[in-house]
């Protein structure tokens, strides 16, 4: 099998960083796509386009959340699993993997179909962006079992230490669903449902050939609907990882729509400089992001290994390099936040908010940053828990109480600080959790060595050396 990485030998550095790269450039696509597709619909068709689009996004956050969770529990098993050299428990993982999501998929859209319009009325949603919200959520969540599809099979190849596959279908898939954004919206005119259109129809193109593909190529990552086994108990340890993962997800998917409930209250300006600026902002935090996944699989190879000292070298190395990203990307949006937020809309009063938006945040990406990877070390150890205790803390305890609070005196601006405040107490929490060293101790999978033995045979044919 190519593509697949033993990341419990080797240079760390060298290891996290070629681990990370392809991610980072999947994601820069991603991202990409993300922008050009505000871009269309704040340009094309309008700025109550672009906040229905916006606000549409973390409600699919939050019904979502918990598959995230379960994905990232079964994501860390296989890093362990492969670690430990137990290739049978790694295939039977990620059959479970597919029949898991696959089954709660439609449970979920079949959720988000019927009380679509309930949840929009729910987050206070303006009248004149109510029925664009509905239409376009309910469209997107049509074809969640796709998107899952996709998501659960780049989650394994990761788990696997294969980074470089992901990247070619997420370029396929983001490709495609900018070309049909272009031609259904700048082009011909359609309205913002095509756009959730064309982004469903390429999450389905990408999975179908992600598994044609694998199907052929790849021994391990094999979907047979006929021979497809679920392990009960290996959905048992899953959910250990998964639960606490999917509530922290949870955590932030309800705290992200408690903030769009507090903005809304502001308008539909502020509403659309919102969406906005979370744009930026994701792009900013995708670094981070992308370096604490990075981690988390090499943290779980190196677990399932017992291979703890190698795991702080690990970490090391990560916060190094986070902290040279981090504050070359807090220069770049401090310094040209209005022309950025100006590209999306010319509205002044959107411009203005935004602007302030990432005045404010900005300078803070490398506390975020730091959180990230301290909590990746917890997960990837398998301690779900106290990440989810930490978000907890710092979402509904710190964020919104705060931004509410601020946001009677200072209006928006108030709201913004409610955020950087927040990413402050959960590294300092993390922190504290990291340096007392309880997660080394937290291994999912047992190591016989028995079982070490049989998958370095097996290893030996694939791995990329």
């Amino acid at each position: 099998m190519r593509g697949t990485k033993d990341l419990t030998v080797g240079n760390e550095r060298k290891l996290i960083i070629q681990f990370t790269i392809p991610m980072l450039i999947g994601s820069l696509f991603q991202q990409m796509y993300n922008v050009v597709d505000s871009l269309i619909v704040g340009n094309f068709i309008g700025k109550n386009a672009l906040a229905a689009v916006g606000v549409s996004f973390p409600i699919i956050f939050l019904l979502i959340s918990l598959l995230i969770g379960l994905t990232i529990g079964l994501s860390i098993l296989v890093s362990q699993y492969f670690g430990a050299k137990d290739i049978k428990k790694v295939k039977e993982a990620i059959d479970t993997i597919y029949i898991s999501l696959f089954v709660a998929s439609l449970i979920i859209t079949a959720f988000g179909l019927l009380f679509s319009r309930e949840l929009m009325q729910l987050l206070a949603v303006p009248a004149e962006i109510e029925n664009d919200s509905v239409l376009y959520f309910s469209i997107f969540t049509g074809g969640l079992v796709f998107l899952f599809g996709f998501n659960a099979t780049n989650a394994i190849l990761r788990g696997l230490g294969d980074t470089k596959t992901p990247l070619y279908f997420l370029i396929i898939s983001t490709v495609l669903n900018l070309i049909l954004d272009v031609v259904f919206v700048g082009v011909i005119g359609l309205g913002v449902e095509w756009v959730a259109i064309a982004t469903v129809f390429s999450q389905f193109v990408a999975f179908i050939a992600a598994i044609i593909y694998l199907n052929k190529r790849h021994p391990i990552v094999h979907l047979s609907l006929r021979h497809l086994k679920f392990n009960k108990e290996i959905f048992r340890q899953s959910l250990k990882m998964g639960i606490p993962s999917g509530l922290q997800q949870s955590f932030v998917a309800i705290g992200i729509l408690a903030l769009f409930r507090i903005v809304n209250e502001f308008g539909t300006d502020a509403m659309a400089a919102f969406t906005i600026a979370s744009r930026l902002d994701s792009f900013a935090a995708m670094p981070a992001m992308i370096l604490a996944s990075a981690l988390s699989n090499f943290v779980g190879q190196n677990m399932g290994a017992g291979k703890i000292e190698r795991i702080s070298k690990g970490y090391r190395e990560t916060v190094k390099i986070s902290v040279v990203i981090a504050v070359s990307v807090s220069i770049i949006l401090v310094a040209f936040r209005t022309s950025l937020i100006s590209v999306f809309n010319q509205d002044p009063q959107v411009i203005e908010i935004g602007s302030h938006y990432l005045m404010i945040v900005g300078f803070f990406y490398l506390v975020y940053s730091l959180l990230f990877v301290n909590q990746s070390v917890l997960r990837g150890a398998g301690d779900a828990i106290t990440p989810m205790l930490i978000t907890l803390v710092a979402l509904w305890i710190v964020r919104i109480p705060i931004s509410w609070w601020l946001s009677r005196t200072y209006g928006t601006d108030g709201i913004w600080w409610g955020i950087p405040i927040a990413w402050g107490i959960g590294f300092a929490l993390s922190q504290i959790f990291y340096l007392r060293g309880r997660w080394k101790k937290k291994s999912l999978v047992n190591k016989k060595p028995e079982v070490i033995a049989d998958g370095m045979e097996l290893l030996d044919d694939f791995i990329v050396e």
